[in-house]
Order: structure tokens, then C-alpha cells, then sequence
């Protein structure tokens, strides 16, 4: 009797100690509908908040909310030079405790760290990278039919591949990553997938 009492609490325990999350399919537009959702165990509540920025001036602030495992509650950045875009998380313990968005995320000062950008089609160009953004980027995006290279800074968390928040009908973009300044001017040795900020980028620059 008392191993079917364990093995019943065993089974239940994990059900019962499970979160329940508020869910937000983020849309282009900024907006979503929020819904209940009972999240795997051993994750959290959480709101994510994508915003990019270019010339000074906003392009787009994407919200989301939903489960998150502890290694999506990070602050990220990647930074192309013509466009930057950060990613901000808040993430919480408690049952439907993710009712506020996450903060917006601000264009930190410049780190020391510099890498490649391109202009067109001449990527020998220098860019200051800023706050934690620590290693350098090459990915390629197609626009009307044409590949695309651009190169930049990016935070660590986008370049392993971590980062697993993903917003809908989005798809990701190869890429590659490498430490060192200027080391992002041939073929580096750590590849990742780029999960939706290269194509929100593109989607801004290209379309």
C-alpha cells in the first residue's frame, strides 16, 4: 500500500506543482490575446518584449508572454549598425504572476568590443558594439529574391542558440559567431540559429 502511495505521488506531484501561465501570441502590430496555460514543470511564468530601433527612431515592439524555461529569462542584443534590436524577459515563480509586460529594453554605451558591419555591399566597416553584446555576427537574409550579408554584434545568449523564444510564422536565419574584435571578417567557428531577430530585422530593412 504504501508504494502505491508513492508511486501515485510520484505521477501526480509534478502535475500538481505545475504553474499556470498567462499565453500571449505576440502579433507585428503589437497587440495579443492573452489565455491560461498550464506550463511543463520545472518552468517559470514569463513575458518577453522584442524592440528594435533604428536612426533613433522605433521600428517595431513586440510582446509576448508564456512558459520559460530559467535559461530564456535573459536580456540580449544584436546590433547590425543601421538597426539594433534588444530582447528583454521578466520571468516569475507564481501561478498567472506574468500579467505585466516585460520592460523595454534602451541602447546600452558602447562595451570596447568592435567588429565588422556592412554598408551595402562593403562590410570592411568598424562598429562599436554595446552593453553585453560580446561576440561578433555574420548571417545572410534573402529580401526580394537576393541574399543579404550582414555583419554586427551580438550577445552571447543569441549566438549558442539558447534563446528559444520564438514568435510565430517567423522562420530562423543561419549565422555565425565569433569572439574577438574584428574576428567576424571570414567564416567563424561557433554557428547557431538565430531564432526570430534576424528575420524581424530583415522583414524592417527589406520590406
Amino acid at each position: 500500500m504504501q508504494i502505491l502511495v508513492l508511486i501515485l505521488g510520484i505521477v501526480l506531484l509534478p502535475k500538481a506543482c505545475a504553474l499556470k501561465c498567462l499565453e500571449c501570441t505576440p502579433e507585428l502590430s503589437g497587440s495579443c490575446t492573452q489565455m491560461t496555460k498550464e506550463c511543463p514543470f520545472n518552468t517559470q511564468c514569463g513575458s518577453v518584449r522584442v524592440t528594435s530601433y533604428a536612426g533613433g527612431s522605433k521600428l517595431f515592439d513586440i510582446k509576448a508572454k508564456s512558459c520559460a524555461a530559467a535559461e530564456e529569462c535573459v536580456q540580449a542584443s544584436i546590433n547590425f549598425g543601421v538597426s539594433q534590436t534588444l530582447m528583454t524577459s521578466k520571468c516569475c515563480t507564481s501561478n498567472l504572476c506574468n500579467t505585466q509586460d516585460a520592460p523595454e529594453g534602451s541602447i546600452s554605451s558602447p562595451n570596447g568590443k568592435k567588429c565588422f558591419q556592412c554598408h551595402g555591399n562593403d562590410c570592411t566597416k568598424t562598429l562599436n558594439c554595446n552593453g553585453n553584446e560580446d561576440h561578433c555576427i555574420k548571417t545572410t537574409v534573402t529580401a526580394g529574391g537576393q541574399k543579404v550579408t550582414l555583419k554586427g554584434c551580438a550577445s552571447k545568449v543569441i549566438c549558442s542558440g539558447t534563446q528559444s523564444a520564438q514568435i510565430p510564422g517567423i522562420t530562423g536565419a543561419e549565422m555565425s559567431c565569433c569572439q574577438g574584435d574584428l574576428c567576424n571578417s571570414a567564416i567563424s567557428t561557433t554557428a547557431g540559429l538565430l531564432l526570430f531577430v534576424t528575420p524581424l530585422i530583415s522583414l524592417v530593412l527589406f520590406s
